[in-house]
Formats: structure tokens, C-alpha cells, sequence
């Protein structure tokens, strides 16, 4: 990498003994400024590499954040002044002459770690001053490695860049739109895209074969942690191909995202199905970094007499180890109540916790209505021992299986960024998730596009909550990077789905029929994947929120602090626009 230019010769973090005798010309911040007498002044000099400690003749001002140049020679340091924690602490530049590029202003806050305290608001409104940090820098850097690796991958792949429109037409079946209205046809709005995926299924029928974008996408959510109105994925799509292609490709470019962020190559990405995730772990995210897996005891409670489990359709638990969690093992009796009146408004029938005393023996406000023989059963089925605790949920098996995920990330789950890197993809989701009340028609799980699995065709219109899609989900440590599927290909097949869902052939032409007329000349087998690389950076960064690697967020509030967007705007415009303003409602 050249880094000399007409201002400076070298980087401040890149100087070291090898450099030791050279005249060198720096340029940065000025990170701090310590006097030395009444003569000599230190000065840390600062770019994105690193810092350089500079020897000043005190008479040169200089002040904090303060843009300079500084010509110098590269010294070894003192015995005694070494600075172990520099990659440049063995040397500090002396018989220094300083060039003043630009005062500055003191900044609203420090340049440094200290500002991880500071408000999120103040942090955004001067967000070109917290980019200055070696945190964001590090963090915006490392996502340019990930792009780059991306790219490389799958043009090693053989697959195509190819850039979407950003103006679309409305499709308000997924999430909340951003709409951009149209000077030129009053009354009418563009969409901006939630993704590319229409126009990313034509380009298969266009035969690009293998298309891929690192695309930019809307969506008017509420924000949190791994969500941001403006994101960026990869997305991606395949012709002539099966589920197994796609997983390949694409675990491919996550890999060598994972060895560009961090030097590890992780080992292969191992699959799960829906159906086992949800079983085992509770979740459709499962995070496989800790144990404590739900385990099956509805067959030991198969001829209870106990009434809240012998209604239950499924019966599950958990083992809380007092060996592993010992804190959340030794709960009390408050803490137990209120664990089991949040499973109630999370839509469960209830929680039973017991606790393992000495010999086996179970303390538990339902165990005098258990005998001795499932008690004893219950033990053995959860392997556990003394002091461990026993969480229960008897309801209908997604319930069992959702209530008790929560409750198992709550008590082990460490920070999404902490321990190992566990990816995992989730496959064989379910076609249709549950019944619309109001048309009585099956939900589609993912979209209406994606195809059923072969062997389950035949269960379309009698079993349709059980038809499985090829449909899958990559999951690194309990976070959704993001989904894809097989699509289906064939107009009878997609009419058939249309039917299941209440949709008529003139509402599917209405809303559809420019995505599905190109499918009568021919559309190929295909399949994709999209993933969100704000999500994979974060977590490679080891940061919490997408908000650290983005260089201009938006606050949770959906605000930009530093250009007070969303604003008004001019009258005229709106004229322009056809459009008017409505007056906010009263209080």
C-alpha cells in the first residue's frame, strides 16, 4: 500500500526501529499535547493507522484536534520510556519543525475511548468527529475487508455484479416502504426497495446465470440493535440449481468475510433443520455457543393424573445446572414467580420450576400432584442432580418450544460478539406459518415465492401447515444474518400456492403480473440468498449494535442528529409533488 504523498512520507502508526535515523514527514490530529519544562512539549500525533509521539520546541502551538504536519527525525526511545501498549512505542520522532494545516475548535468530546460514554445523540450529531476514534476506524475498515472478500468470493464463483433500481413499484405485502412520490405523474409514488428480490428472479430468467449485488435496502421499521431504516446486504441468486448449491456459494463469501475480519477461517457451516432447531433449542435463531438444549418429557407424563399435563399436547424442560449457572440454578422463590407469570403473557399456559434437593427429591409447588414414579423419571430424563433447577412448559408444542427458548437465552446466553463463531444454517422451514384469521387461508412462511419440498407436494391442499419449503436462514450466535430459498419456477405450481392463500388469478395478475408474465418464456430452476453484512460486521467487530460499523446512522428514534433529518421541506416542492401536509394531531 503507497501511503506517501506531497504531505507526508509515512503513516504515524507505521513508524518503528527499522525506521531509526530517517527524516520523515507526518500529517494528522493532534491526539494530546503534554508540556516538558520550559522548552520541549510532547505531542501524540494521530491518522487512522496509529499514533507517533513528536519532540516539540515548545514554542510551536499546537492544541487538540489541531491538523498538522510534522518533519522529524525517527529516534529510538530512552531506556525506561519505552511504550509497550504502541505498535510505534520504541521510537518518537525529535528535531521537529510543525506546520500548521488547520486550527480546530475543542471538540464536544474526547477523540478517544472515553466518548463510548458519551450520549448517542451528541455521538451522531458530530459523527465525522467520532469516526476519528480508533474504534470506528477500526470498525468501518474491517467492513471494507468484508466487502472486499465478498466480492472476490463470489466473482470466483462466476457470478455477476449487477445494480437493481432503487425506484420500484410498491409491494406492501412485506414490511413498512419508504415511498418517493413522482413529479411527473401527480398522485403516484415509487417505492424504494426492501430488496432486490424481483428484479434479481428476473435476471434469471434473463440467464445472467449467477447474479449478485453488495445492495443497499429500505425498510420503515422500528430500529433496535440489529436494525437500521438504511442497510446493506449481499444479495444473491443462482440458476439450475438445489438447495445445497446455494448454501455452498454462499457459505463460501461468509467464510472469507470471517478470515478477512478476523485471520480464522471458520470450519464448515453445519445445517440444521427448523423442526430440530425449534425441538433442541427453542428457536428458529438458535445459538449453539452453550448447551442447556430443551429436552422431550411429554412420554414421561404420558398417564399423569396432573391436569395442566395431561391436557398438554407437548411437555418440555430444561436442566439449570448449578454446576454451570449457578446463579440462575439458586433463583428465588420472587424471581421463580415472576419467570412463571411472564411465560403466562407470553401466550404459554404456565411454567413449572422444581428444584433438585438431596437424593433427588423435588421442591416445587406442583410436586405433590406428580408421583413418585414421574418424579423420579422427570430427574432422570433431565439428568439432573442436586441444587440444579428444572423449568417446565406443558402447552402445544410450539408454544413448549418457544417459551422455553426465551427462557434458556435469558439465563446462558452471553453476548452475541462473546466466545466462538457458531454458524449454523436452518433449513426445511415451514411453507405456511398458521391461518389468517380473517380470510381463514394459510400464511406464507417466508413469501409466496418460495418453493415447496418436493416429497411434500402431494400434502398442498390436505396438510398444508405441514408442507416444508426449501426454504433455509443463516444464524451466527442467535442472530438471524439473513435468509433465501429456492423459488418456485413453475406457473402452475405458483398459481396452486395463490389459491392457497386466497389469491385469485386477476389479484395475482394485479399485483404481480409484471414480476409473472416474464415466467411463460421459459424461467430457469433457481434459488438465492441475501444476508445482512451490517449484522456480520457487527459481530466480527465484537460490537452490540449495526449502529458502530455504519458510518452515518440513524438513532434508535429514526433521527440523524447531525443533518436533523427527517425535516420539512419547502412549499414549492410540495406543490411540485401534488402533495399537501396534514396538521399534526392534538395531544
Amino acid at each position: 500500500m503507497t501511503t506517501s504523498t506531497t504531505l507526508r512520507t509515512h503513516l504515524c502508526g507505521e513508524l518503528n526501529a527499522s525506521n531509526v535515523g530517517a527524516t520523515v514527514t507526518l500529517a494528522g490530529w493532534v491526539s494530546r499535547r503534554r508540556e516538558h519544562g520550559d522548552k520541549l512539549a510532547f505531542i501524540d500525533l494521530r491518522d487512522f493507522s496509529g499514533v507517533t509521539q513528536c519532540v516539540i520546541d515548545d514554542g510551536a502551538d499546537a492544541r487538540s484536534e489541531w491538523v498538522v504536519q510534522i518533519t522529524g527525525t525517527v529516534t529510538a526511545r530512552p531506556a525506561g520510556t519505552i511504550n509497550a501498549n504502541l505498535p510505534t512505542g520504541e521510537v518518537e520522532l525529535t528535531n521537529c519543525t510543525l506546520t500548521v494545516l488547520n486550527a480546530a475548535e475543542p471538540p464536544p468530546f474526547p477523540i478517544d475511548q472515553r466518548a463510548d460514554d458519551v450520549d448517542e445523540n451528541i455521538r451522531l450529531k458530530f459523527r465525522y468527529l467520532d469516526v476519528r476514534r480508533e474504534r470506528m476506524q477500526r470498525n468501518l475498515r474491517l467492513r471494507a475487508s468484508v466487502n472486499s472478500a465478498i466480492r472476490t468470493a463470489m466473482e470466483t464463483q462466476g457470478f455477476v455484479e449487477v445494480e437493481t433500481p432503487l425506484l420500484m413499484p410498491s409491494t406492501p405485502e412485506g414490511a413498512r416502504e419508504f415511498l418517493v412520490p413522482s413529479r411527473k405523474e401527480p398522485g403516484s409514488f415509487y417505492a424504494l426497495p426492501q430488496s432486490p428480490q424481483l428484479w434479481k428472479q428476473l435476471l434469471m430468467v434473463a440467464g445472467m446465470d449467477r447474479y449478485y449485488q453488495i445492495a443497499r435496502c429500505l425498510r420503515d421499521e422500528d430500529l433496535r440493535a440489529d436494525r437500521q431504516y438504511e442497510f446493506t446486504q449481499l444479495d444473491a441468486e443462482m440458476s439450475f440449481v438445489d438447495k445445497e448449491d446455494v448454501l455452498s456459494a454462499i457459505s463460501q463469501a461468509v467464510l472469507a468475510a470471517a478470515h478477512a475480519a478476523t485471520g480464522v477461517t471458520p470450519p464448515p457451516i453445519e445445517q440444521i433443520t427448523w423442526h430440530d432447531a425449534m425441538n433442541r433449542f427453542g428457536s428458529d435463531k438458535p445459538d449453539l455457543r452453550f448447551g442447556l438444549e430443551l429436552v422431550e418429557l411429554t412420554a414421561v407424563f404420558a398417564a399423569t393424573e396432573f391436569k395442566a399435563f395431561a391436557t398438554a399436547g407437548s411437555i418440555k424442560g430444561l436442566c439449570v445446572a448449578a454446576a454451570t449457572y449457578p446463579e440462575a440454578a439458586a433463583m428465588g422463590r420472587n424471581k421463580l414467580d415472576q419467570l412463571t407469570e411472564r411465560a403466562k403473557q407470553s401466550g404459554a399456559k404456565g411454567l413449572v420450576w422444581m428444584k433438585v434437593g438431596d437424593g433427588g427429591a423435588l421442591e416445587s409447588p406442583v410436586a405433590k400432584f406428580l408421583s413418585d414414579a414421574e418424579k423420579s423419571a422427570l430427574v432422570a430424563a433431565l439428568g439432573a442432580t442436586t441444587g440444579d433447577l428444572l423449568l417446565l412448559v406443558a402447552d402445544e408444542w410450539s408454544t413448549t418450544c418457544s417459551m422455553l427458548g426465551t427462557l434458556r437465552n435469558d439465563i446462558a446466553r452471553p453476548p452475541v460478539h462473546e466466545g466462538p463463531y457458531r454458524y449454523v444454517w436452518v433449513v426445511d422451514f415451514p411453507l405456511f406459518v398458521g391461518v389468517n384469521p380473517t380470510t381463514k387461508k394459510p400464511q406464507p412462511g417466508h413469501h409466496p415465492f418460495c418453493h415447496p419440498h418436493p416429497d411434500d407436494l402431494a400434502k398442498m391442499e390436505t396438510d398444508p401447515l405441514n408442507v416444508r419449503a426449501l426454504a433455509y436462514d443463516l444464524v451466527l450466535n442467535g442472530w438471524e444474518l439473513g435468509s433465501g430459498s429456492i423459488r418456485i419456477h413453475e406457473p402452475e405450481l405458483q398459481r396452486r400456492v395463490f389459491q392457497l392463500l386466497g389469491i385469485d388469478d386477476e389479484t395475482a395478475d394485479r399485483k404481480f403480473g409484471f414480476f409473472l408474465q416474464p415466467f411463460k418464456y421459459g424461467a430457469p430452476p433457481h434459488g438465492g440468498f441475501a444476508f445482512g453484512i451490517d449484522r456480520l460486521v457487527a459481530i466480527l467487530a465484537g460490537e452490540e449494535n449495526i449502529r458502530e460499523v455504519i458510518a452515518f446512522p440513524k438513532t434508535q428514534s429514526g433521527l440523524d442528529p447531525m443533518t436533523n433529518a427527517p425535516g420539512p421541506v419547502e412549499a414549492n416542492q410540495l406543490l411540485e409533488l401534488g402533495l399537501r401536509t396534514l396538521p399534526k394531531p392534538a395531544n
